[in-house]
């Protein structure tokens, strides 16, 4: 054999090995990938795992009175592991999953036994792991699942997983809920307090580890995580609930009274600046109404004669008017329109009855008379108040007010600053407007509202607010004090006449507003806005509030749409806030006597007499006494009981007098109500166990 054959030889036989290698690893592979595919996927897919995030428990929300106003719930998510440690054997599994199928059944009401017995047999049969049972189950219902057969193994060797997710839920439901908001992957920066306050609510998130199965589903490695998630901390609100609850209340029966389109209601406490309540209604359907947007924050329009304040301070601090100036109200003219009052003229009369009356026309030629040769001196005052800028409130969405001065575009020099006079050409909330009135209200300290006044962790505080100061100041000692009188007269003498109270003063004024529609102005559909803005008590002010009604059909005028919800709630804050109820001793003056009460418990009735400043005078110091007409009035004496003895129950309440007739054994009837005028058994008289008794109430 020749080199030349050779080399041949050994050249075919490295080719011929080389395609029979070639051939092989072409062979495995397709075994790998279509014979032992499934095994080796599976593989794959338990030998993947990832750190997931745990969410954590968001912080609550809590009332200024310590109602719960948001919380956090756990909810779980229900899965099986039906290879758990403690039932891999067929026959334990299979003996019980007909009775666990019943129970899931009944308890759910979801599907038939027969579909679940067909659900787990199956997911047995495929070697599930993590078999999707039941969403959104609560802590109450798991329990009662952990008692289902198979589950009650153990915790972990009966094959039931439970995965805890956290359910932000509102215990009041719609009370305030467009202030506590709410925060969610579509909103960017959140709604109200829920949103402002994320990074303190939203806690930390916690670590775990996960591995893929087959079919892509991801399960937790261990049950433990590998870092825990630590919970928000808790947001204190100046939400007031029973007034909140008064406030939504009487605007949603004034909306469907007067089939407006929205409206606000807005409580705050003057010295602090706290919002004590705020609701916001549209108008859904005929009759109905929810809160979809926030007009008080948000809400720019025209305020109309709520404004005028505004304007008297401006002219009052100037001193280019005073109260007793005369001024006419007949309608005043300048280029391009007549500005008259839609009640008509009233004459020559002074500047404090013109405000008390709202009259246009007075107000619009004052200003335009005294400021037309230097119009910024009047939006100069403006702007001072904060009225054009934001006051920086802590929930999102506060509207950028607009008030002009003569550098804008818009600026009319014959027009704009009459009608700025008495409310347009300027865009406002009725929150601001609302803080104006209570800087006055302040003695003329302007401050912005404040909604949240403490942020704990663990129960201890680690922030706290207080209320910004806008203008130390908004104008002189004198200026204010006049404002204050001229409030007050509105409800004394003026359009708030009919809405004054016996029992405590109100300062406040009255705002009937044409609404522009859109780009179409104000010469398409006639719409108005009513608003009633003011604070109580006048004398010695706490609270500020605001009502403002938009677009009612019929009746428009703010005193008879806005001035009933303002009247009824300034009415019941007024009767339920008992640092203001002192305020009633001034009518027992000369008073000789106290007044009266039931015998009874005397514990309730000397908190009551204490809270309204009234001194009386007790014989002892028991939990009951009766009372003792003298000349000086009534004293009340301890009543003690004697066993088998006849308690002496005249002249109290059923309460009291069914408790300690119980206490001594007796039967009681009962006929009439209110106090018990006789008992057929004479106090004094010895007693049996069991005896009936009968009271008369009158």
């Amino acid at each position: 054999m020749n080199i030349r054959a050779n080399i041949l030889i050994r050249v075919y036989l490295a080719f011929g090995l080389i395609v029979l290698l070639a051939v092989a690893v072409l062979v495995r592979l397709c075994d790998v990938q279509f014979v032992e595919g499934s095994k080796w996927r599976a593989m794959a897919d338990s030998l993947s795992t990832k750190y997931v995030n745990i969410e954590p428990a968001r912080g609550n929300i809590y009332s200024n009175d310590g109602s719960l106003l948001a919380t956090s719930v756990p909810e779980y998510e229900l899965r099986m592991d039906t290879y758990a440690g403690g039932i891999t054997d067929n026959e334990v599994f299979y003996s019980k999953v007909d009775s666990l199928a019943i129970q899931l059944a009944g308890f759910f009401k979801d599907k038939s036994p027969k579909e679940y017995a067909r659900l787990l047999r199956s997911a047995r049969k495929d070697s599930a792991r993590y078999l999707l049972l039941k969403r959104k189950v609560n802590y109450q219902d798991l329990k009662m699942v952990r008692s289902f057969p198979l589950f009650n193994i153990g915790k972990y060797s009966g094959g039931l997983i439970a995965i805890q997710q956290n359910k932000r839920i509102l215990p009041f439901q719609f009370l305030a809920k467009r202030t506590i908001g709410y925060k969610n992957a579509n909103v960017k920066n959140g709604v109200g307090l829920e949103g402002a306050y994320g990074k303190y609510i939203d806690g930390e998130s916690g670590k775990r580890l996960v591995q893929r199965t087959a079919g892509g589903v991801w399960v937790p490695v261990n049950e433990e995580a590998e870092i825990a998630s630590k919970e928000g901390a808790d947001i204190i609100s100046t939400i007031d609930i029973n007034m909140q609850d008064l406030c939504q209340s009487a605007l949603e029966r004034q909306l469907i009274a007067s089939d407006a389109h929205h409206g606000t209601v807005i409580l705050m406490e003057v010295k602090t600046g706290e919002v004590r309540a705020i609701a916001n209604y549209t108008k859904v359907a005929k009759g109905e109404y929810k809160e979809t947007f926030n007009y008080a924050i948000a809400g720019n329009q025209d305020p109309g004669s709520t404004f005028k304040v505004a304007s008297y301070m401006a002219l009052l601090e100037d001193e280019m008017v005073d109260t007793n100036t005369m001024v006419s109200t007949e309608n005043y003219r300048v280029p391009g329109k007549t500005i008259k009052d839609s009640h008509g003229s009233i004459g020559v009369v002074s500047v404090k009855r013109a405000f008390t009356e709202s009259s246009n026309a007075a107000i619009a030629q004052m200003v335009n008379t005294h400021y037309r040769n230097d119009q910024s001196k009047f939006t100069d005052h403006l702007y001072r108040w904060g009225l054009n800028e934001k006051m920086g409130l802590q929930i999102p969405g506060e509207a950028q007010p607009v008030v002009k001065n003569p550098k804008n575009k818009s600026w009319n020099k014959n027009l704009t600053l009459p009608q700025m006079a008495y409310g347009y050409e300027m865009q406002l909330t009725p929150l601001h407007m609302l803080a104006f009135y209570n800087g006055i209200a302040n003695n003329g300290k302007l401050i912005a509202p404040i909604f949240v006044k403490e942020i704990r962790k663990l129960g201890n505080p680690i922030e706290q607010f207080e209320a910004k100061v806008i203008n130390e100041k908004m104008a002189s000692e004198e200026t204010v004090t006049k404002m204050q009188e001229l409030l007050e007269g509105v409800f004394t003498q003026g359009t708030g006449k009919s809405l004054a109270s016996k029992y405590f003063k109100i300062a406040g004024k009255t705002g009937t507003a044409q609404v522009a529609d859109g780009n179409k102005g104000y010469r398409a559909k006639r719409q108005y806005q009513s608003s009633f803005c003011g604070y109580f008590p006048a004398d010695n002010p706490k609270y500020s509030l605001i009502v403002v009604i938009n677009d009612p059909k019929g009746a428009y005028y703010a005193a008879l749409v806005a001035g009933p919800p303002f009247k009824e709630i300034a009415d019941r804050i007024y009767a339920s806030d008992m640092s203001l109820a002192k305020n009633y001793t001034t009518h027992l003056v000369g008073n000789t006597k106290a007044p009266e009460a039931k015998a009874g418990k005397s514990k309730a009735v000397k908190t009551v007499y204490q809270s309204l400043g009234i001194k009386t005078l007790y014989a002892a110091k028991g939990d009951y006494f009766n009372s003792i007409d003298t000349s000086n009035g009534l004293v009340y004496q301890e009543y003690t009981s004697t066993k088998g003895v006849m308690p002496n129950v005249t002249g109290m309440g059923l309460k009291d007098a069914l408790y300690l007739l119980g206490n001594a054994g007796l039967k009681a009837k009962v006929t009439g109500s209110g106090k018990v005028l006789k008992q057929s058994i004479a106090p004094g008289s010895k007693i049996s166990k069991g005896l009936g008794v009968q009271i008369e109430l009158k």
